[in-house]
């Protein structure tokens, strides 16, 4: 299966059939498992083998079912399925830091993700250092023979800004550091982020992987070595494991992945230029417009714009405001990657604990607006935007 096209890979890969012979995946919700007899469960616990399980928090058959298929689509060895995005970006960083370590980190993160990087990894000895991901000589300047990590976005939320992965790649193993992306923005679909030079990917597969709202998600991928020897010890003692029933629904928006994600790129590319030089905006950010200042960096890295779509309104937040309230098929919400169009104003929600002078440093002003295209009709979005925008 692994030398298959991805959508077949991602209908097909990793499946475990029982004794039943099933089509669809089998959902073992169950918290344990039985042992034949008490010298299976001391080498289990010991050592357990391939499909040999002791309990739901180290592993479970649907969920290693999610994980070979992700780690299938994206060419990596292992992966570790988490019960959330965030889950996945404080797993694959705190299971790799400790007091002393050095971690170079660009400044334009999710809200959450600059809490861990700013907040949390300090308290426990890991010296940060915030850098313009965009910029290689700064990445050049902060990364040192003491750096452990790097770690950023392949694109900003929600500025969709890009970071030359292969380039950063470069400089840190330049000095054995690992590179972890989190690529949320840039999608399993579009983005080689290993075979551009990552270490570690990480997906909230809460976004384009599950793709309808539906439940929380993450998932950690790598080197078998780095997945079983560093990241599961961490996840499965702190309890951050993907549960069977997610596992199990997050596999079938596996199957539909690539349609989805292609569809919506396809959308947002037609959105995206539908608004260059509409009089209420001041800027229109996407990857995929020649007016983007990283779009030759987008082609090359992702070879598409990707889902999202951000539009800065010349009236700043009451016109935002207004604009969101005015729409009538894409809905308000903070998720992403969902098969519904969504609308954000980051400034007041998801980047709101962020004083005003870092969202200045960021791009995210009272203007900004971040939209998730879904797979409505594109004309039909186009219709509800324009109208939104002429109400403003």
């Amino acid at each position: 299966m692994k030398n298959r096209k991805p959508r077949t890979k991602l209908v097909h890969g990793g499946t475990r059939r029982s004794q039943w012979g099933e089509v669809s995946e089998a959902m073992f919700l169950t918290q344990g498992f039985v042992y034949d007899s008490a010298e299976q469960a001391e080498q289990r616990f010991i050592q357990a083998g391939p499909d040999e399980y002791i309990y739901a928090r180290y592993g479970n058959p649907t969920v290693a079912m999610f994980e070979d298929r992700i780690a299938m689509l994206e060419g990596a060895e292992d992966a570790f399925a988490t019960a959330s995005g965030m889950a996945a970006v404080n797993g694959a960083l705190m299971s790799m830091l400790k007091a002393g370590d050095h971690l170079v980190s660009a400044r334009a993160l999710f809200g959450s993700c600059l809490y861990i990087v700013e907040d949390i990894l300090p308290r426990y000895g890991v010296e940060v250092t915030l850098v313009d991901g965009a910029d290689l000589g700064q990445w050049r300047a902060a990364v040192g023979p003491d750096t452990r990590a790097v770690f950023f976005e392949s694109m900003s939320n929600p500025a969709l800004e890009l970071v030359d992965i292969a380039a950063v790649s470069e400089i840190a193993r330049a000095h054995g550091a690992t590179v972890v992306v989190d690529n949320v923005f840039s999608t399993p679909v579009f983005s080689d982020a290993l075979a551009q030079g990552a270490d570690v990917v990480i997906y909230s597969s809460t976004k384009h992987i599950d793709g309808q709202g539906r439940t929380l998600g993450g998932v950690i991928l790598g080197t078998r070595d780095h997945i079983r020897k560093v990241v599961e010890p961490y996840m499965k003692h702190t309890g951050g494991s993907m549960s069977p029933f997610t596992a199990w629904v997050q596999l079938k928006g596996l199957e539909t992945l690539d349609l989805r994600v292609r569809a919506q790129a396809k959308s947002a590319q037609e959105i995206a230029e539908s608004l260059e030089g509409h009089p209420a905006l001041r800027r229109v950010i996407y990857p995929g417009l020649p007016s983007h200042p990283q779009a030759a960096l987008a082609q090359r890295q992702l070879g598409s714009g990707s889902t999202m779509v951000a539009i800065e309104l010349a009236g700043g937040k009451d016109a935002a405001f207004a604009f969101l309230n005015a729409l009538g098929i894409i809905v308000i919400s903070n998720n992403l990657g969902d098969a519904k169009s969504i609308v954000t104003h980051p400034a007041t929600t998801t980047h709101q604990r962020l004083a005003a002078e870092q969202r200045d440093m960021l791009g995210i002003t009272d203007g900004l607006v971040r939209l998730s295209i879904g797979i409505e009709d594109t004309e039909d979005l186009i219709d509800d935007i324009q109208s939104a925008l002429a109400a403003v």
